[in-house]
């Protein structure tokens, strides 16, 4: 596990901002050899949702299949990564444990650049590849690379992910759109 001290997203809706967790996407997105705007820029695409671990138990008592975390990560994709990369936590842990899921979704995003081919068509950039990858998984991502067009869920995720762009870079550059910036305002350790 992670040894970062982060906050644990709140319970109340429109509480939570990825913001809040910058210095971690920056050193595990860095140690995994992806880019610290993609991964944020995933964040606030999967941010739909309350990530708090009560909420995220009570959504699986309901929906067994749901994916967890403040990256919103899909038990399958989890696994794979886990077993790649040598993880000791288990699924259930990216709901308790942001910096843990920050890390697992950095690993998986570094995971689809390693099977996305060089040369895909010009009009994706390879961190918009890479987030419909982590979005709609990696077949489907080799797919829109070669010039499929994307069904309307994809598509809706992409429109996000670019609009979301300068937002994610503000983010990282300590300048919280929200006007919160600094440490977080309470941590939790694992």
């Amino acid at each position: 596990m992670d040894s970062d001290s982060v906050r644990v997203p709140p319970l109340r809706p429109g509480h939570y901002d990825p913001a809040d967790y910058a210095g971690t996407v920056v050193r595990t997105a860095e140690a995994a050899g992806v880019s610290p705007r993609l991964v944020m820029g995933v964040l606030y695409n999967e941010a739909y949702k309350p990530h708090h671990p009560l909420l995220e138990r009570l959504w699986q008592w309901w929906k067994p299949g749901a994916s967890f975390g403040v990256a919103n990560m899909h038990r399958a994709a989890f696994e794979q990564v886990r077993r790649t990369h040598g993880l000791s936590g288990r699924w259930q842990d990216l709901r308790d444990d942001p910096a843990f899921a920050i890390r697992a979704a950095a690993l998986h995003l570094k995971d689809l650049d390693d099977r996305l081919p060089e040369r895909h068509v010009r009009r994706y950039t390879r961190d918009e590849l890479l987030a419909l990858g982590y979005n709609a998984g990696e077949r489907n991502m080799r797919a829109f690379a070669r010039g499929i067009p994307p069904g309307p869920m994809a598509w809706s995720y992409l429109r996000r992910f670019r609009a979301g762009r300068q937002r994610a870079a503000e983010a990282l550059a300590g300048g919280s759109p929200t006007g919160r910036s600094g440490p977080p305002r309470s941590s939790f350790t694992r």
